[in-house]
């Protein structure tokens, strides 16, 4: 995100707002949590204000700040941050150890924060995946989000073979909101909405 947005602040900020699980935030912690200076903290915030990215409110004399949901970019900011930290940006920055990977997505649920239940899937990998690899990027965001993550792989063969049966668990997985981390969304759902 760094080379297209110029502001190092304003990058953390978003990061921040985008993968926290908390939805207000106070300046002083935003300052802690990011590492920058708490003017040029201040100076983003209100610049994001200003631009309806975030907003503010008072309470028991401490300003807290949230990301607005209702931004015109929300979703495509999230889709950026879910490519450049956490889970994703790991999965994006270990691919080549993860193996030959055709498809791999993360739900928008699951980016949101949003608990899934037992059937949901927040994480699909499709192809020859080195399991060791992948165990341990998703045990790591386990341990930072201290809940269960729940994911599926599969080869190409077999997730080809489940589209053309038109497997219910596949099409229910591909067809939620997601953001894709590797491999054209499309050309994964062209056996589905044929």
């Amino acid at each position: 995100m760094e080379e297209l947005i110029v502001s190092r602040v304003r990058v953390k900020l978003l990061q921040l707002f985008l993968s926290s699980k908390e939805p207000l935030l106070h300046v002083r912690e935003i300052v802690r949590r990011v590492s920058e200076e708490i003017n040029a903290v201040r100076r983003e915030l209100a610049r994001m204000e200003k631009y309806g990215v975030v907003s503010s409110e008072w309470r028991a004399n401490r300003r807290l700040y949230r990301f607005r949901k209702d931004y015109l970019f929300y979703h495509e900011l999230l889709g950026l941050v879910a490519k450049t930290t956490g889970l994703g940006g790991n999965i994006i920055k270990n691919k080549a150890k993860l193996g030959k990977i055709k498809f791999a997505f993360l739900s928008n649920r699951f980016l949101k924060g949003i608990s899934s239940g037992t059937d949901d899937v927040d994480l699909l990998i499709v192809g020859s995946v080195v399991m060791p690899e992948l165990q341990v990027l998703v045990a790591d965001e386990q341990a930072k989000r201290e809940t269960e993550i729940n994911y599926s792989f599969m080869d190409e063969t077999e997730f080809k073979f489940r589209v053309r049966r038109r497997d219910p668990f596949i099409l229910k997985v591909l067809m939620q909101p997601k953001v894709m981390l590797a491999g054209d969304e499309n050309e994964m759902l062209e056996g589905v909405i044929a």
